[in-house]
Formats: structure tokens, sequence, C-alpha cells
């Protein structure tokens, strides 16, 4: 039997996306508080004579399969820094909306990463593994650690959140994708790229004692996205989505992260499946989920 590890990897959503103006190296600095939920893709990794990729479920055609994939560029950067070959086969199963602002890509670069620590034992610290995932992308070092963080910088500094109960959730999966990158650029022409009143982000004094205390209905109140008239702009028919979930009784509607997927945060289970009955009957989105969260990060399930 082939050795192989496979790593659980978890959704998120973006409770607050402020963003700042644009800097210097084309990048914005951000206050962005993390949710991580409970929709998973699974990393698997096992041995092989050279570098190879596949993927599996939901919309796995519009996966990358070569070296720009996040989880083939974590196996090479943890590889180089420890001396070896990245020969592995990396299988994908993705159950994580594929380009829909909740770092699915993200989450398969953290996921690749611990499965290929653990099946080489090459024993990277914490710090390591974060710096590794920093480099690889803004979302990629919350993917590993999950839970509920603050995102400062690109959003790769994170400082945990305490959580005190579970958070409710339906997500609307939109038709396509949508560019992160287009998806800041139009948020840049909105404002005036180079907007001088553009204030630096600053995380919500709110939202922490929300998710402290497990109290949705203060969190829909502070929750908060700079991205999302970007990404209505770029994609009109998501306010009809918006619409169609808030008039189910949906505490907050959002578009999640950079978009098009929306999220919208109900009071229980059952406020949870109304939201999506009417969603599913709207037809304003492809496919709708339900899950909560805080969720767990990157966690091996499975070992040789």
């Amino acid at each position: 039997m082939t050795a192989a590890v496979t790593v659980r990897v978890p959704a998120k959503v973006n409770v607050q996306l402020a963003v700042g103006p644009l800097r210097p190296d084309g990048f914005h600095d951000l206050a962005n508080v993390f949710l991580a939920v409970g929709l998973y893709d699974e990393v698997t990794v096992a041995p092989a004579d050279e570098l190879r990729i596949t993927c599996s479920g939901p919309d796995a055609g519009q996966v990358p399969l070569d070296r720009t994939n996040l989880a083939a560029r974590a196996a090479l950067s943890l590889a180089a820094r420890h001396g070896r070959e990245a020969n592995v086969h990396i299988h994908i199963a993705k159950d994580i909306p594929v380009a829909g602002g909740m770092a699915g890509g993200s989450a398969d670069g953290a996921g690749a990463l611990l499965a290929c620590d653990a099946l080489w034992g090459t024993g990277a610290s914490r710090e390591e593994l974060l710096e590794i995932c920093a480099e690889l992308g803004s979302d990629v070092p919350f993917s590993l650690v999950g839970g509920a963080a603050l995102g400062r910088g690109r959003g790769e500094l994170l400082t945990p959140l305490e959580t005190g109960g579970t958070f409710h959730w339906v997500f609307a999966v939109a038709d396509g994708g949508l560019s992160t990158p287009a998806v800041y650029a139009e948020c840049d022409r909105l404002r005036g790229a180079g907007a001088s009143d553009i204030a630096d982000p600053e995380p919500s004094a709110a939202l922490p004692a929300a998710l402290a205390a497990g109290d949705a209905v203060a969190l829909a109140a502070a929750a908060s996205n700079d991205l999302q008239a970007a990404a209505v702009s770029l994609r009109p028919s998501l306010a009809a989505t918006l619409a169609a979930g808030s008039g189910a009784g949906a505490l907050a509607a959002m578009v999640s992260g950079s978009g098009p997927t929306t999220a919208f945060l109900v009071a229980g289970p059952e406020e949870a499946e109304k939201v999506a009955d009417v969603l599913r009957s709207s037809g304003t989105c492809r496919a709708v989920r339900v899950t909560a969260g805080p969720a767990a990060g990157a966690t091996v399930v499975s070992l040789p």
C-alpha cells in the first residue's frame, strides 16, 4: 500500500474586510477578521516519481494542475528549505467553491504544506510553516490556523480571536468565479485609486466581543466588507442573491471576501434551512451550502 497523508482544511468567511489605500507594491493593508467554516477540501500527498497534481469534486476543471497551484508551490517551497525534491502526487478533493472568495486555493496550499511536512518528517516548526504560508499568499496562514483571527498587513499577520459559540451560515454559490486581483482593482477604480482620503484600515471594536460572546446578532451588526461594492459592480446579479437572502430573514447578507459567493449569517439551524430553501428557489445562484463556524484549521486526518 502506498504511503500517503491526508489533510482536511476549511473554507473561510470574512466577517470584516476593511481595505486600506493602494500601496506602492500593489497590495493593500487590511483589517481582516477571518472565521473558518465547515466546508472542507481534503489534500492527499503520496510519494511519486515527480510532482503531479490531480483534482476531483465540484468545479475541479477550474483548478490549475500545474506549478501555479498553491498546493504545488507549497510542496516546492518546503522541499527547497529542507534540501529535497518535491516528488509527490498531490490530490485535491474539492468541496470549497472555486474562485468563490472562500480561500479554497489558499486552503489547498496550507493542506499540502502540512501533508508534505508529515509525509517527509521534516519537523518544521509552526513558525516556519506560517512563514511559508505567508510567502504563498495572504489567506494561506489563516487556512493553516483556522478558528477565528484578525489579519493585518496583507491579511497574513494573524492574531487569534476567541469564539464563544457556534455561528450558522448559508452560502450561495454563483455561476463562475471572480478574480481577486480584478475585484481589488475595481475597488480602487470605484474609490479613485489615488484618493488621499482613504483611511488606514482599522478592526471593528465590536467584532471580537461578538465572536467571544457567540452573539450572532451583534456579529451581524458589526460585519462589513469593503470589497462588496466592487464585486457587485463586476457581477451585478449578486445584488439579487443578497436581496433574496436578506428577505428570507438572514441577520447579515454579504459578499464573501472578493466573491462571488455570498454569505448569510443566521440565528440558528432552523433559520439556516429556511434561508437556504428560499435561495435555492430564487433562481439567483447555482448552489446553496449550509454550515457553521468556527472550524479547526488544517488537520492531518490520515497518516501512512
